[in-house]
């Protein structure tokens, strides 16, 4: 025998694309790309798209992306709910701290 049927085959290298700032096909996986899978698995199983045996890990992939999402949609609410409201832009001239004050606090002349 020959020693090239000895050896065992070589594994196929799976090739990466480039990613990056230059690369015309760098993937990118949005939010909004996950509801939209949310929404075809909810056709899909209105269609009857899915075995019996398969709805198990459907239903499982389905609620985690679900779980998912609210996460993200409630983070989103939160930050914009923390964000610190835009000061309104100071009056142009000398007006001193206590004037601010005052003008915050409602009071004249800041007493």
């Amino acid at each position: 025998m020959s020693e090239e049927n000895n050896k065992a085959p070589a594994a196929p290298q799976a090739s990466v694309p480039p990613t990056g700032p230059g690369s015309p096909a760098a993937a990118e996986l949005t939010v909004q790309d996950l509801s939209v899978l949310k929404t075809i698995i909810e056709v899909s199983q209105t269609c009857g798209a899915f075995k019996a045996n398969e709805l198990e890990a459907v239903g499982k992939t389905y609620n985690k992306l679900d779980t998912f999402l609210t996460t993200v949609s409630n983070q989103q609410v939160n930050a914009q709910k923390d964000a610190p409201a835009t000061p309104a832009a100071a009056p142009k001239g000398d007006a001193s701290t206590s004037d601010v004050a005052a003008a915050m606090s409602g009071t004249p002349g800041g007493v």
